[in-house]
């Protein structure tokens, strides 16, 4: 299941350059956006690697649906996470996507650009009150009109923290950094009081920290990048101050999320972000740290956590647009949403479930804690990553970071470097 920060499996998400312009402008859907008449007819879900873990799951809601409407059949088809968008950028070029396809925002971005994405506002405007207004939101794309997705399960998270390493550092244990100013600070102290041996973080700053921090990340019109103004300067010469006093570790310039949380689960950094799968995995493999854990919430400067959210996209040129739009709702209607939610540390996106006693009501454990703490930030949450923000832009940005962070280039240098780097990518993209 591709969530991010490790939630349950870890995807490098490819970027999409298809040569589709010609396809659909992404206002018509490339064809009608009729999706009325009888729900009847033989589709095909593809899900992005789901079926090792929940095959029951899906053999069984797909089985309701058939039921529920005789005439129709759904072929299930479950692509592995690795080349996933390599894979639906093939199938979109030749013609063969499937109806139905689980998707991610910056994978519907291109798709819905070459008319290959329906318009839910167009085809089935009647269901956008069902689900959180955010995550509805999710699917639209800047210099465009319409709604691409479905949003399905959500994700977020806490930050947690090493309690024994900030005792030893003479920080209070059960006062973490609930700012920016006060994570800078006491990152600062932790590098100082163990003379370099601990990092507060593990990880260079991405397009979502801007966005976190309170950067304008792009225009209203959706045609030019802006995390370059003061407000980015400021962040980026923040963490390059932390990277020369080591308070960011000194391998976070090429850190994964897996290499992250080995260093948070070896001591070697105090605070690492995560999710509620997260702690079984701190039982397991470090007790010791599991004893120590501390959990917080995200910092930002703008109110709002940062979502990740999973979409279900309807082929625009599916030749069973009824019976695809029916199954998309299906898939990510409230009951079954729910369902899903009670399997894995995921997160319904539709509207009133959040404030389910599942959600709501702790038990004194801390899973029970991190789950009510995500749930509630998810009712606010923004997905701050840009959907054009593809895997390209993520490097470029990336490159910069790490040019300023090595004093090889001026934090200002290095960030206007990127954003004409991304621009340029994002106008091959039109």
């Amino acid at each position: 299941m591709p969530t991010p920060r490790r939630t349950l499996t870890t995807v490098a998400v490819a970027a999409l350059l298809l040569p589709l312009s010609a396809c659909g402008s992404g206002s018509d859907g490339g064809g009608s956006t009729d999706a009325s008449g009888k729900v009847q007819g033989d589709i095909t879900f593809q899900t992005w690697n789901l079926r090792a873990n929940f095959k029951d799951y899906f053999e069984d809601l797909i089985a309701e649906f058939e039921k529920k409407y005789p005439g129709t059949d759904v072929k299930w088809v479950d692509q592995p996470a690795e080349g996933y968008a390599d894979k639906i950028s093939a199938d979109a070029a030749g013609g063969t996507l499937p109806d139905v396809v689980n998707v991610s925002p910056d994978l519907v971005a291109p798709l819905a650009r070459a008319g290959l994405a329906l318009d839910l506002d167009r085809a089935a405007p009647q269901y956008a009150k069902e689900y959180l207004e955010g995550a509805w939101a999710s699917h639209r794309i800047p210099g465009t009109d319409g709604t691409y997705a479905f949003p399905w399960y959500l994700n977020t998270g806490p930050l947690f923290y090493n309690k024994s390493l900030f005792e030893k550092a003479g920080l209070d244990p059960e006062k973490p950094p609930t700012t920016y100013d006060e994570l800078f600070t006491q990152a600062r102290r932790m590098a100082e009081r163990t003379d370099g041996e601990v990092a507060t973080l593990a990880n260079v700053p991405t397009i979502e920290d801007f966005g976190r921090y309170g950067v304008p990340l792009m225009n209203d019109e959706g045609t030019a990048f802006a995390f370059d103004d003061a407000k980015g300067v400021q962040l980026l010469t923040e963490y390059k101050e932390l990277y020369d006093a080591g308070a960011l570790d000194a391998q976070a310039l090429t850190a994964t999320p897996e290499s992250s949380g080995k260093k948070f689960l070896t001591g070697a950094v105090a605070m690492n972000p995560g999710s509620a799968l997260d702690l079984a995995n701190f039982r397991k493999q470090a007790p010791n740290l599991y004893e120590n854990i501390g959990i917080t919430d995200q910092i930002t400067s703008t109110g709002h956590a940062n979502m990740y959210v999973m979409g279900v996209m309807v082929n625009a040129r599916s030749e069973r647009k009824p019976a695809a739009v029916a199954f998309a709702h299906f898939v990510t209607d409230a009951a079954h949403q729910m369902s899903f939610a009670r399997q894995v540390a995921v997160f319904p996106s539709t509207a009133g479930s959040l404030d389910d006693p599942y959600f709501t009501k702790e038990d004194g454990t801390d899973e029970t804690r991190v789950r009510v703490a995500a749930a509630r930030s998810l009712k606010t949450a923004v997905n701050y990553t840009p959907v054009l923000f593809s895997e390209q832009m993520k490097t470029a940005l990336r490159n910069e970071v790490a040019r300023a962070l090595q004093g090889k280039e001026s934090p200002e240098e290095a960030l206007d470097n990127a954003v004409r780097a991304c621009d340029r990518l994002l106008r091959q993209q039109g």
